[in-house]
Formats: structure tokens, sequence, C-alpha cells
């Protein structure tokens, strides 16, 4: 996986937590740097640890499904990226975050619930060849730090115009990361 790639990937992934973040700038009446970076840790934490935690089971199942780890790794992206532009349709216009907690209980549910997606790319990684793992999930994580922490302050200053459209173009990014896995793997393209 190319360098490319690799940041089209982590900003697609980044998407949920960007959506949420907006959220939770909408919800707070004055935003500080410390909200900003706090989302920002939580939201990017856990990105770079589901990688990671989908990577070491991947790889540890790959004896077994070479074969057909291209067809595993396309579906699941591409029922990420779809799964992403149907939750974004799907969503009311109205902002959808219980409150403005930014405590432990409220961040790690949200953090989890937006990383479930890194946690199936990081299976995919795992059936991927010269794929350095290290480097992927820091980039990752630094990626959805810098998004989750803009986008509490895009919330509380824009309100939730781009949400939608957000989460919509992190579904198509995977959707497409999937398409070319597949496709260079059946031998139709060649990067």
């Amino acid at each position: 996986m190319n360098f490319v790639e690799l940041f089209i990937l982590a900003v697609g992934l980044s998407m949920d937590a960007f959506a949420v973040s907006i959220c939770k700038g909408l919800a707070v009446k004055k935003v500080t740097v410390k909200e900003m970076a706090l989302a920002g840790v939580w939201f990017g934490g856990f990105q770079a640890l589901m990688p990671l935690i989908g990577y070491f089971l991947g790889s540890t199942c790959e004896k077994y499904i070479t074969k057909i780890d291209h067809w595993i790794a396309f579906t699941l992206l591409v029922l990420i990226g779809l799964n992403m532009i149907r939750e974004a349709v799907s969503k009311k216009e109205e902002c959808t975050c219980q409150t403005s907690s930014f405590g432990f209980k409220t961040m790690f549910t949200m953090a989890v619930a937006t990383s479930i997606d890194a946690l199936a790319v990081g299976v995919t990684f795992g059936f991927l060849p010269n794929v350095n793992i290290w480097a992927a999930i820091s980039f990752i994580g630094i990626t959805t730090f810098v998004f989750s922490a803009a986008g509490v302050k895009i919330g509380s200053v824009f309100g939730s115009k781009y949400e939608k459209k957000a989460e919509i173009a992190g579904g198509v990014v995977l959707i497409l990361i999937g398409t070319k896995i597949l496709l260079e793997h059946l031998g139709v393209i060649h990067f």
C-alpha cells in the first residue's frame, strides 16, 4: 500500500469520527482547545488501535484463506462503505448527539462506535502484502486526530451542513479502495 492509498484510506476512515466531532461541536456552546484535543485523542486513538487488532486477527488467519483474501478485503470494504453511505443518507437533518459531554463513558462509546470499520480494515491489512502496520496505524490515528479536533471546531462554527457529505465521501472512498484491491488481485489493473 503506497502513501497516496494510505492517505485516502485514512481520510475515508476518519469521516465517521469527523461527523461525530462536528456533532459534538454543535452541542458545546464555546469550544476549547482541550475539548478539541480530547475528541482527537479519543477518536484518533481508537482509529489506530482497531486496525492493529484487526491486523493481528487477519494475519493469524492468513494461511487459511490466502486464495480468497482479496475477495474478503473487497467485501469488507464495500460493506463498510455502503453502510457509511446508508447511515449518512438515513440520518435526520438535526444533530444526533445525545449530550455535549466529553466524559469517559460518552467518549469511549463514541470512539468504539466510530472505529468498528477500522477493525475490519485492519483485518484486510493482514491479508495484503507489504503493509507496514505501524506506519499505517500511525497515519490513520494522526489523520483522525486532526479531522476530529477540527470537526469539533467546525461544528461549533458551521453546524451540521457538511456532516452527511463527509460520511458519504468516506463510504465511497472505502468502496473504491476495495474495488482496487480486487481488480489488482484479479490482474485487471496494475499499480
